[in-house]
């Protein structure tokens, strides 16, 4: 454990860090005190700076140590989810964000309600919350953990900073805040990526050159099959897995949705969604191409990679083992605070959106529907600090229960498929009612809890598991509750009433 090599210089550069992230979320504090300043920055920013904030929420800790760690062990078949995005992208600039844009409403939810009734929103809107409480413990932890066992810190100690840090700036500086501190850190994300793959490349032994003779002997650049196959993550399984997520994205994520409302124009917020989904291809890649690079530096230089990073289970670990016993000091400062980066700007993004959802789908349409500014703003501030003390207590509760992560990414997965199915089913069709979604929805969970939880069947059940890749789950979900729901339209005859626009 090279817990010695992070010297006095790499704390000062990671404390540094810290203060100035407190400090950007504390100069914002007059322009959030109220609700659109908190929550949509009283649409006055540019596109640029809401592009790099999106191109942060794409990105978290889970990207930053788990991409390089998948091309490492493998190949860069993830890679091709990257590809879809500038379609998705151009399917929110068209429809979607003109959408969003003319409808008023800040919560992505609320035109649910017009369509098939109360029940929508606080169905959509309670997955929402759910799966955000799910990812911010969910990127917490799988960021503590790493720094944990190559930093020798106390995992514990990890995620409350994190938790505690994260929580309060967003508090303090809203949707402002949180925009421009997503930004920087989506800055100083890149610079030190960029910086370790040069380090990287030119510490090899024979040169840069012997990358790419290494990656080539062993397929590391391949996209995977372009075969046919749906049991197998191919080309094609992965690209439509990502096409499905992205549109997700920007069609009901709220993270996203709420940032269309703080561009000061139509114009300036197509800017942001082709910014910030654009840049996220090439450093997706550089990602990838870091693991290529580990690959080849740890395969010319074997001694110097301990044993259990071998194991392809721990390749998440390998590069953050790059980080502290290779880097220089200083170096290694800047890249374990680009991980804490990556976390806090998902985390950051996650609070204040599900305050902004609780505020809106909740506190006004439920609790109290005279509310004043202050008790609006009362009802936001509660919610952030509510949110951060959940995800933080259910990221300590992660602790040596590995199990716990794949059932809540189960989870987020029912919960994100249910979503988009019904917007889009709610998009494409004016005639659809309150019962056609209700027997959609309900057709298309059942579907993925399915997919879900039949490959772990056994006995006499196993004849009946899913024999799909665990990609389509979302894909075959979303694709049978839009379906159902278009079938349903033409079977049942809404009456005039039922919830429809």
């Amino acid at each position: 454990m090279p817990a010695s090599h992070f010297t006095t210089l790499d704390l000062v550069v990671l404390v540094g860090y810290f203060a100035a992230t407190l400090a950007v979320g504390l100069s914002f504090w007059e322009k959030s005190r109220s609700v659109a300043g908190f929550t949509v920055a009283s649409g006055s920013l540019p596109g640029w700076l809401t592009g790099l904030s999106i191109l942060g929420t794409y990105v978290s800790s889970i990207s930053f140590l788990a991409l390089p760690g998948k091309a490492f062990a493998s190949n860069w078949n993830s890679f091709v989810f990257s590809l879809s995005i500038p379609l998705a992208a151009f399917v929110a600039v068209r429809w979607f964000l003109p959408f969003y844009r003319n409808s008023g409403q800040i919560s992505a939810y609320a035109h649910l309600e017009e369509r098939f009734g109360p029940w929508a929103r606080a169905y959509t809107s309670a997955c929402y919350l759910l799966t955000q409480l799910a990812r911010i413990g969910t990127v917490t932890y799988l960021m503590a953990l790493p720094m944990h066992v190559l930093l020798g810190w106390d995992i514990r100690m990890i995620i409350l900073v994190t938790g505690v840090t994260t929580t309060l700036y967003t508090f303090i500086g809203g949707i402002v805040g949180v925009i421009w501190t997503d930004a920087i850190q989506t800055v100083v994300l890149m610079v030190g990526a960029v910086v370790c793959a040069l380090l990287m490349v030119f510490g090899l032994p024979e040169g840069p050159g012997q990358l790419f003779t290494l990656a080539a002997e062993h397929g590391k650049f391949s996209l995977g099959s372009f075969g046919p196959s749906l049991t197998e993550s191919t080309f094609w399984v992965v690209l439509v897995y990502g096409l499905i997520i992205n549109l997700q994205n920007f069609g009901v994520d709220q993270s996203y949705v709420q940032r269309y409302h703080t561009t000061r124009s139509d114009a300036e917020a197509r800017k942001s969604i082709w910014l910030g989904s654009l840049l996220y291809v090439p450093l997706s890649a550089l990602f990838f191409f870091i693991g290529t690079a580990l690959f080849a530096f740890y395969t010319s230089q074997p001694d110097l990679l301990p044993e259990v990073y071998r194991d392809p289970a721990r390749s998440d670990s390998v590069f953050p083992w790059f980080i502290v016993s290779v880097l220089p000091p200083g170096v290694t400062g800047l890249l374990v605070a680009s991980i804490f980066a990556a976390a806090m700007s998902t985390i950051s993004s996650s609070l204040n959106s599900s305050a902004t959802i609780f505020l809106n789908d909740y506190y006004q349409r439920y609790i109290n529907r005279t509310s004043t500014e202050r008790q609006k703003m009362k009802a936001l501030y509660g919610a952030t600090i509510i949110c951060g003390v959940l995800g933080t207590g259910l990221a300590l509760a992660m602790i040596n229960v590995r199990s716990a992560l794949d059932a809540w990414w189960t989870l987020a997965g029912i919960f994100g498929g249910g979503m988009l199915g019904l917007f889009l089913l709610g998009f494409l069709s004016r005639r659809a009612g309150r019962s056609a979604a209700l027997v959609a929805v309900a057709t298309g969970v059942l579907v993925i809890l399915w997919m879900s939880l039949s490959p772990k069947w056994g006995g006499a059940l196993a004849g009946w598991s899913s024999p799909f890749h665990g990609f389509l789950t979302i894909v075959f979900g979303t694709a049978a509750l839009l379906l159902t729901g278009l079938l349903a339209t033409v079977l049942l005859k809404p009456r005039s009433g039922s919830g429809r626009s």
